[in-house]
């Protein structure tokens, strides 16, 4: 098994996390979302969005954009402000939700997605500064130096970094505002009309344009992502990402309406710096566009090492723990900062912006989908832990962002929708089958809580219909070790159909016998772990085994939802029997059936039963119907298919076969369970039962408890009815069942 549990937190703790940077929300959060959202596609694509799609269908993008990111936010904002936020952003969050799995899988992919918009933001840039460089240049040299210098920035130290993002923030505002002075004198109200409706070309559609401009907005996470670096991460990341959406969401209207009204559709489709055109002073949208896409590289830069440190850290991926190592006092990612730089230079070398962009948005939406998902599984399982400050988040806006991002990721492209998906699921189903461990919980747990509560009380008036008979059997095993047959049999019994408790009775005083029943119980789980069962332990103090017996049956179980069937081992001794058989008697008295099982081959895999049929001795429905329903449930069982089981009954003469055989014969069809019929004539009944059955794999006869006193008669009764016979089973049913229901 691969844990992570308890390494997590150590390693945070040996690398100095908790200290970090204590960044507030206008530094932390609100400017590197701006400045990540205000960035390369405003300045040289969004002109492109608005020929293409029209204003209106430009406002529809933004509009239908915002809505994802703000359903998101909300999302993200209930989650910040109901847990302790570590590193790692939308990972931490995600993975503290909906499991490590979950976590994990959303964590490579969102640290791919963070990773290319280096490579995106770079590209941009360099767009915007070669038309400013002589021609001839090549563009991969100048993007590789770009990314370098972006590198060189971030693996100083995020301190350093955010420092001069004020100073770039101030660029991009003086940029919009020489935008917005050009385009108040150049606005025309019949060019916008012109530019109203679309104008698609190229193949272009709504929706490849909205895979273009989407990952302008994705920039809502600049914040989360530096969740580690944080002075107060639940106030500063609602805050301020929530600020950030609608300040950048007015940006992105009145500029759609202003360049629609501006610009002719040609001007707006082939010129990527239209935006400067229009400007009053083109060589300040210029100082904007290196500005808004140099941050934009610096956030991602910054981002995308941290949630790989986080998942690192986490121990997830084996091979990545090395990348969880932090630098300095503020424990900087650097290893990470490293193979984020490789992968966006890899990016700058296979790809231009046209085609990273979508890509980009599928891994983003699968993050968002997620983010929304668990918090809309956190909501809806009513989890008492759940009590986000954040109040502004309900089921509803979670589950309609979850299927927001779903619709638009079917939207843009399918087939890329599918390979995502199909890489997040492959991704997730590795980590399920190397059977992680983490120290944190997660919404798993309190979903399949929720819905067994809900079906807990919806059997409470229903399940003792005899229709809905299961077998809750508890097995007295011991330790399960010392009785590996009984645990064997109550699995044979339960594996499919019904529920198995091991129950274990400690003698004794609870003063004295606490760590013990500790211990003990931490036996059977290993038990139960060792051998795959599907099994509760359960064990008990008690002044005697028969009280802990009793008291294991009364009390095990919620509501209706209880042992219906009591596993014993069979006694070997006269002594022990006078105990036992006041024991068959409470059991009786309490409405338990009984099964005990009398084994006397020693075979050397008790999981492998021996060759032979599976007998049944009818002498009447008081036992008959529960030892013909444990016969068919045992050979339901893998272990077991293959075999015959046979219903069978002594007579006295043979006058009685024929008639005797079609009641047996009515039973198997009535109760429409596979097996053969035989009937025996016999004066001894019991000679009859060891010499038909001599050869049987398993045998089941029924039995009724000893009257008070009768312990010892009944005891040689058993024992010369079970004979040299190896496996039997002796049944006291209480009923509850009907072979024909």
């Amino acid at each position: 098994m691969s844990s992570v549990s308890n390494h997590s937190l150590a390693a945070r703790q040996a690398s100095g996390q908790a200290s970090g940077h204590g960044f507030g929300t206008i530094t932390g959060v609100f400017t590197p979302c701006v400045l990540t959202i205000l960035g390369v596609i405003m300045f040289l694509r969004f002109g492109f969005v608005v020929g293409q799609a029209g204003v209106v269908g430009t406002i529809a993008i933004v509009l239908f954009s915002n809505a994802i990111t703000l359903l998101t936010t909300l999302s993200l904002s209930a989650i910040a402000t109901n847990t302790k936020v570590e590193g790692g952003g939308a990972y931490f969050l995600i993975s503290r939700s909906l499991g490590a799995e979950f976590g994990g899988a959303i964590g490579l992919v969102f640290f791919a997605a963070q990773a290319l918009s280096v490579a995106m933001y770079v590209i941009g840039f360099t767009e915007a500064l070669l038309t400013y460089l002589p021609e001839g240049i090549s563009p991969t040299l100048v993007a590789s130096l770009t990314n370098v210098a972006v590198f060189g920035c971030v693996a100083i130290g995020a301190g350093w970094t955010l420092k001069i993002q004020f100073l770039i923030l101030a660029s991009v505002l003086v940029s919009l505002l020489s935008f917005y002075a050009g385009a108040w004198n150049a606005f025309d109200l019949e060019t916008l009309a012109r530019n109203r409706g679309p104008g698609f070309t190229g193949g272009e559609t709504f929706w490849t344009m909205f895979a273009l401009f989407f990952p302008a907005v994705t920039g809502i996470m600049a914040g989360a992502n530096m969740s580690g670096d944080l002075r107060n991460p639940a106030r500063s990341i609602p805050l301020g990402t929530l600020t950030a959406v609608f300040v950048t969401g007015l940006i992105y209207l009145s500029e759609a309406i202003l360049i629609g009204g501006c610009r002719d559709r040609e001007a707006l489709i082939t010129n990527n710096l239209v935006l400067s055109d229009i400007a009053l002073m083109p060589v300040l949208i210029a100082a904007g566009v290196f500005a808004a896409t140099i941050s934009s590289a610096l956030g991602s830069m910054m981002g995308a090492p941290r949630i790989l440190q986080s998942l690192a850290r986490d121990r997830l991926f084996r091979t990545l723990e090395p990348l969880g190592v932090g630098s300095g006092s503020n424990s900087e990612p650097r290893r990470a900062i490293l193979v984020t730089f490789l992968i966006s230079q890899a990016g700058i070398l296979l790809a231009d912006l046209n085609s990273i962009a979508p890509l980009i948005t599928m891994a983003f939406l699968v993050t968002y989908g997620l983010l929304n998902l668990a918090t809309f599984y956190e909501s809806i399982t009513k989890n008492p832990s759940y009590r986000p400050q954040f109040k502004f988040c309900h089921w509803t806006t979670s589950l309609a962002g979850a299927i927001g991002c779903g619709v638009v990721m079917l939207l843009i492209d399918w087939r890329w929708a599918f390979v995502s998906i199909a890489l997040f699921a492959a991704l997730h189903w590795y980590l399920s089958k190397i059977d992680l461990s983490a120290d944190w919980g997660n919404v798993n747990s309190g979903l399949l809580f929720e819905r067994t509560r809900k079906n807990l009380l919806k059997l409470e008036g229903e399940l003792y219909h005899p229709k809905n008979w299961r077998p809750f059997v508890l097995a007295l095993s011991g330790t399960g070790f010392s009785r590996p047959h009984l645990v064997v049999f109550g699995s044979w019994l339960t594996s499919k159909t019904g529920v198995l408790t091991l129950g274990q009775v400690i003698p004794g005083e609870l003063d004295d016998r606490h760590q013990r029943r500790i211990s003990q119980e931490r036996l059977l789980h290993t038990m139960i772990g060792e051998h795959d069962l599907n099994a509760f332990p359960a064990v008990v103090v008690a002044s005697d085994y028969v009280s802990g017996v009793e008291a294991l049956v009364q009390c095990q179980g919620l509501g209706r939802l209880r042992p219906n069937v009591v596993l014993l081992g069979c006694p070997l001794s006269v002594d022990r029997m006078k105990t036992f058989g006041g024991l068959l008697r409470n059991l009786k008295g309490l409405s338990r059936s009984v099964v005990v099982l009398r084994r006397t081959d020693d075979p050397d895999d008790d999981w492998q039963p021996p060759s032979g049929t599976v007998d049944v001795w009818w002498r009447g429905r008081a036992n008959g119907e529960l030892m013909v329903l444990l016969a068919h449930l045992l050979l339901q069982n893998e272990h077991w298919r293959g075999r015959e089981l046979r219903l069978l009954r002594v007579v006295d003469n043979k006058a009685g076969i024929e008639e005797v055989r079609k009641h047996l014969d009515g039973l198997l069809k009535e109760a429409r369970i596979p097996g053969v019929t035989k009937v025996v004539v016999s004066k001894d009944s019991e000679l009859a039962i060891q010499t038909t059955s001599r050869n049987a794999a398993f045998v089941f006869l029924g039995m009724q408890p000893p009257n008070p006193g009768d312990e010892e008669a009944f005891f040689y009764r058993t024992e010369k009815l079970a004979g040299g016979m190896s496996r039997v089973a002796f049944v006291q049913s209480a009923g509850g069942m009907r072979l024909e229901s």
